[in-house]
């Protein structure tokens, strides 16, 4: 149970530091003034949008969504740690060993969901800033 405690945190650990690096590590696209007709039937680039399912939402909105997804994600793997700990207190049996763990879970899950809450709060002050700085009213 503790390999596979520690092989998830891992993997949560990875998975949180390669999102960033693997969402930015596409080449982006030269968006240069568009004279001729290179997507298809208009200039704007509509076609090409719809061909490939792309929006046109803004990238701070966008950036906001994989933000708020990436952190629902690891409340989520923060409650499912609370509650195995939660479980495993209630199936000790008086077992002081299988308590003391159960407890270092439930602390360890907490630790994370405050840690989670606080990274949310944090990208919310930043997003809201940045919005409030570029906007053009």
């Amino acid at each position: 149970m503790k390999k596979l405690m520690e092989k998830g945190m891992a993997l949560a650990m990875a998975l949180l530091v390669l999102t960033p690096v693997l969402a930015f590590s596409t080449p982006a696209p030269a968006f240069a003034a568009i004279t001729a007709n290179v997507w298809g039937n208009d200039v704007n680039g509509a076609q090409f949008q719809n061909t490939t399912g792309l929006g046109n939402a803004d990238p701070r909105t966008t950036i906001a969504k994989i933000i708020q997804l990436v952190i629902s994600f690891l409340g989520i793997i923060a409650v499912v740690i609370i509650l195995l700990g939660g479980f495993k207190w209630m199936t000790a049996g008086g077992n002081e060993d299988k308590v003391g763990e159960a407890k270092k879970l439930i602390t360890a899950g907490l630790i994370g969901l405050v840690i989670i809450l606080a990274s949310y709060a944090i990208a919310v002050f930043v997003l809201n800033s940045l919005a409030s700085v570029t906007s053009n009213t």
